[in-house]
């Protein structure tokens, strides 16, 4: 069965970091480009961040670039956010999503991605 499981979210203060983990299982992800989304309450999903295959090439969003980072470990079938200088708003549901592409070309976008996870809590505040 394919799945990704999200782990690592929580509470956090501003200017906090936080690392989010994505472990794949029935999949092997050394062949996809893997991402990072974002929703919070009321709004709608929003692409965080991509990293391709080979993790040779990285998007970020505007409202997180210089403070987050993704990163991939193929040999663990794991992708990974590591979140810095954090904001309240950044207070949300953090997925993590698997494109059958090898790509991570331009905005992230929601609906180019194939296979999510179910999700991890961050919150934000003092």
């Amino acid at each position: 069965q394919l799945q990704l499981v999200e782990s690592g979210g929580g509470l956090v203060q501003p200017g906090g970091s936080l690392r989010l983990s994505c472990v794949a299982s029935g999949v092997t992800l050394d062949y996809y480009a893997l991402g990072w989304f974002r929703q919070a309450p009321g709004k709608e999903r929003e692409g965080v961040s991509c990293i391709s295959s080979s993790g040779g090439t990285t998007n970020y969003a505007e409202f997180v670039k210089g403070r987050f980072t993704i990163s991939r470990d193929n040999a663990k079938n794991t992708v990974y956010l590591q979140m810095s200088n954090m904001k309240p708003e950044d207070t949300a549901v953090y997925y993590c999503a698997l494109r059958f592409s090898t790509l991570c070309e331009g905005e992230v976008m929601p609906g180019e991605f194939d296979l999510w996870g179910q999700g991890t809590q961050v919150t934000v505040s003092s």
